[in-house]
């Protein structure tokens, strides 16, 4: 696949907290209706190059291009995100009112992420970590962003309801030309969602390329010990067998069901 338009375009980029540099000089470039993943372990530099991208970070050095016209994200913690005195109908209103030009409305956004009418009254507290999360990508695209950025979206949920917001990003990439940068700390996570990746550690990028490519030939140690860390599903299930373990089904690192013969 070709994706002519450069979204965002990183050079050389820094980020400095104080003497420690945690951005160490990575450059890389998100096109139109793709997929890019920064995989790396906590304190790899992968968020400060996120939240730098919103400007909740001052680069220190390098340069930031961003040919979109707008660019929303949506955060780890997702009941933390959500204000806890508002309604799902209040917090979408919100940000639609802000957004005069916005052609969506809360029903077609609740559409759009998955979710029923029936939650349109209800607090971050009545709901779930993924409904939750499903609201924070609602409110992002209230925006109409061209580049949605997801920091760790799915590493405080339960792995099924991981597969389902994986699914929706996928689906929602396709159905509105999105280019989404998807930061995670587990390769599982975006082995079949991203086109391209970048492995980081210590603040700089160990490997890159095609997602197909840095999975079946990676470059760094390190991201060879990632992918060492990630289950063999077959290899689980020939385990199970031997065991005596007969369950009807498993779920993949994917959300896929797999039926045990």
């Amino acid at each position: 696949m070709i994706w002519c338009a450069k979204m965002i375009e990183v050079i050389d980029l820094k980020v400095r907290y104080g003497a420690m540099e945690a951005v160490k000089g990575v450059s890389f470039t998100l096109r139109r209706g793709e997929t890019l993943g920064i995989v790396g372990e906590s304190g790899s530099g992968k968020s400060t190059i996120a939240r730098t991208l919103i400007g909740l970070e001052k680069p220190f050095s390098g340069r930031v291009v961003c040919n979109a016209k707008s660019v929303q994200m949506v955060f780890q913690d997702a009941v933390g995100s959500l204000n806890p005195r508002m309604t799902v109908r209040q917090t979408l209103e919100e940000v639609l009112k802000v957004k005069r030009l916005s052609r969506r409305t809360v029903g077609e956004l609740l559409d759009i992420v998955g979710l029923s009418s029936a939650v349109l009254e209800q607090y971050p507290r009545e709901m779930s970590g993924g409904q939750c999360q499903r609201v924070s990508i609602a409110r992002a695209l209230a925006c109409e962003p061209d580049v949605l950025i997801a920091d760790e979206p799915v590493s405080a949920l339960d792995v099924s309801v991981q597969a389902r917001i994986l699914n929706l990003l996928r689906e929602l990439r396709h159905e509105l030309n999105l280019s989404i940068l998807l930061i995670a700390h587990d390769l599982a996570v975006v082995k079949n969602v991203c086109d391209r990746v970048c492995v980081m550690q210590r603040g700089i990028f160990v490997d890159a390329g095609n997602a197909a490519d840095v999975f079946e030939s990676p470059q760094s140690d390190y991201t060879r010990r990632l992918l060492a860390a990630v289950p063999d599903v077959a290899r689980a299930l020939a385990q199970r067998r031997q065991a005596g373990i007969l369950d009807s089904a498993i779920l993949r690192n994917d959300g896929r069901e797999v039926t045990l013969a």
